[in-house]
């Protein structure tokens, strides 16, 4: 149950960054990405992997 409980506070974790992110860094300019881009995307990764593990979790019962 350990590589569940791991895999849900990174997806937990990946979630949370990410909305902030995405929610807080429209004005930051940096020369390779948009702050606030990269935070959409971990956030639907964060998602993702919540939702996987999740599944993993109620099929393993």
């Amino acid at each position: 149950m350990s590589q569940h409980t791991a895999s849900l506070a990174a997806g937990t974790g990946m979630l949370v960054v990410g909305m902030i992110l995405a929610t807080t860094a429209g004005n930051v300019e940096t020369p390779v990405f948009a702050l606030d881009k990269v935070g959409v995307v971990l956030a639907v990764l964060g998602g993702i992997e919540l939702v996987v593990t999740g599944y993993l979790v109620a099929r393993r019962k």
